[in-house]
Order: C-alpha cells, then sequence, then structure tokens
C-alpha cells in the first residue's frame, strides 16, 4: 500500500481507503455483520488506514448499522486507523429535513462516537447539503465546539448534487471552515476535476468516490443484467444500461502488463488523477478489497493514455 498526505490536515491515509455503505443496509446487496468486520480487519492487515461511514448507513429503523460494525471491527484497533464519518442525514429522520445546524451537529457527532466506541473523529463531513439553504449558519458554531471538544479533528464536505453545490466547497475552503472534500470521480463521470484543480492551492484533501461508477466498471454489469427491485441500479432503464456497459467497452484497452481487470483499471486511473488523496472503495468482502488495494501498486498510465481516456467519455454520466 502506498500513503499520500490528505491536504492541509497533515494525516497520511491510504491511497485506498474502505467505504462501508454496503455494510449498512442493502443498496448493494447487503454483507452480514461478521463478515463486513473480516474485510475491516483484512483491509489494516493489508495497510488500509482510513475508513468512511456515515450515520445514514444504516435503516429506516435504524441509524449508522455501518458505523456499529466499524465499531466493533475497530475495537482495540483504533490507534492504527483513521475514521471519516458525516451528520446531516439520517434513516430515520424525515426525509428532506434539514440538518445542518448547530445542536444537530452536536448531537450526531454524539451518536456517532457512541456507535463507533471512540471518543474522536478524524473527519466530519456535512453528508450531501443539497444548496445553500439548507445550511443554518450556526452550524459552524456547532462544529468549531466539537472541535474544541477534541470530538472532531477536521471538517469535509461530502458533495452530492454537484452543479448545485459546489461552489459552497469553493467558498468553505477559501474561508478555512473545511479541510477536506468528497466527491464522485470516475473513468465515467469527471465533472469534479475543476473544482478538484481549484483547491488545490489551499490544499483540501480529497476522497474520490463512486469509481466504478455504481459497479458498472466492475465488469460484471452485462447488458443484459437486472438489477433486483430495491437496489441502487435497478432505477436505470434498459438504454440506461446499455449506453453505461458501451461506454465501459470503450475503456477496455486501459487492460494491460500488470492491470488485468476494469475494476483496478477504474481504480488506478482515479488515482493518477491530479489532486486526489484516496479511492474509497466500496469492496463488500476480502477479494474484492484485494482487488482494489492491487490498483496502487499498479503502474501510473501514461500521459497518451489517460488523454485517449479523456477524447473517449461520450458524457458525464450521473452521478448517484
Amino acid at each position: 500500500m502506498k500513503y499520500r498526505k490528505l491536504g492541509r490536515t497533515g494525516l497520511d491515509i491510504s491511497e485506498i481507503s474502505l467505504g462501508t455503505w454496503a455494510f449498512g443496509n442493502k443498496v448493494y446487496g447487503g454483507v452480514e455483520e461478521k463478515d463486513g468486520i473480516n474485510t475491516i480487519h483484512a483491509g489494516i492487515d493489508m495497510g488500509v488506514n482510513i475508513f468512511d461511514t456515515a450515520p445514514q448507513y444504516g435503516t429506516q429503523k435504524q441509524d449508522g448499522v455501518a458505523e456499529i460494525v466499524l465499531g466493533k471491527a475497530l475495537k482495540n484497533k483504533r490507534d492504527k486507523v483513521h475514521i471519516s464519518t458525516k451528520f446531516g442525514r439520517n434513516p430515520t429522520l424525515k426525509k428532506g429535513a434539514s440538518q445542518f445546524y448547530k445542536s444537530r451537529v452536536i448531537d450526531s457527532v454524539e451518536e456517532s462516537l457512541k456507535r463507533l466506541q471512540t471518543d474522536y473523529i478524524d473527519v466530519l463531513f456535512l453528508h450531501s447539503p443539497f444548496s445553500p439553504d439548507e445550511i443554518n449558519e450556526n452550524v459552524w458554531e456547532g462544529l468549531e465546539q466539537v472541535k474544541k471538544q477534541g470530538k472532531v479533528r477536521f471538517v469535509g464536505h461530502s458533495i452530492s448534487m454537484f452543479q448545485q453545490t459546489e461552489n459552497m466547497a469553493r467558498i468553505w475552503a477559501k474561508e478555512k471552515k473545511i479541510d477536506v472534500i468528497q466527491v464522485v470521480l470516475s473513468l465515467m463521470n469527471r465533472e469534479s476535476q475543476q473544482l478538484i484543480e481549484a483547491l488545490e492551492k489551499y490544499p483540501i484533501g480529497v476522497f474520490g468516490r463512486e469509481c466504478l461508477a455504481n459497479g458498472f466498471l466492475s465488469g460484471a454489469i452485462k447488458k443484459d443484467t437486472i438489477f433486483p427491485e430495491g437496489t441502487l441500479n435497478s432505477r436505470y432503464s434498459r438504454e440506461d444500461i446499455i449506453e453505461r456497459v458501451n461506454q465501459v467497452d470503450a475503456f477496455k484497452f486501459l487492460l494491460k502488463d500488470d492491470i488485468d481487470n476494469m475494476p483496478q483499471a477504474a481504480l488506478r486511473w482515479v488515482l493518477d488523477q491530479k489532486g486526489v488523496s484516496t479511492v474509497l472503495s466500496g469492496a463488500k468482502n476480502i477479494n474484492e478489497l484485494k482487488g482494489a488495494i492491487s490498483a496502487s501498486n499498479a503502474k501510473p498510465f501514461t500521459a497518451s493514455e489517460l488523454e485517449l481516456a479523456r477524447k473517449l467519455l461520450t458524457k458525464d454520466f450521473e452521478a448517484a
């Protein structure tokens, strides 16, 4: 495993990090708790030192199931790793209700600390505010309070609804309100690249997420694949699926030498993008995680290969 600085935080983090969404609910098919714990332990053994989670990674009956799994897995191992979690979205609360205000961030941090069985969070992300209207200015007072108490070390912005909200990250980075961003970045969606470049001067740490384009870059999805009802990709029409699979096929020229599958190529491509601190893997098991980590050890793509990959993208495919 190779390591990089997480922007101005100064933290040394692994090039491959592990996201735990799949450990909290069935959006990606579901993972048994013991299997999630085993995957986290294997990740630590293989050099992964940063794990991402959220209260949102739960069910309509229970917030933060993934935080609970991560907390159990990191018992007696907390000093070996960094944890990032979030606030602002909870599956048990009314959908669409804004939570980006002082008292809520304070309560959310306490709830997360309990589930994670720890007394501090390395990076706390605002979880995908959909517009500036969702942000109450007193949220910054709450964030400053939990930082002063030592419960949160650094603050980040996990960005969704990119076009509507990227300017928030630009302003907050300049004002030193945030230290890290988390953005969708993949061979099939590159809309965040200009933002990453703009924030390098501060510098802001960058988590690249959804790097396998909701599984389409896994190589496992075919033109006739049928997604189970209730899973994330069940929203796509047959035409959508065919279009995405055709785009993946165009990138197969990246398979060569020590890169022998599309997931490895896709993650290596993200690591080769300027400004990226870590690639957030959504691995559901040890074998998937091993595959993701192999991208860190693969040779970077050449400038000509990266340029061809740029030209072959027909459009930015929507992010989840």
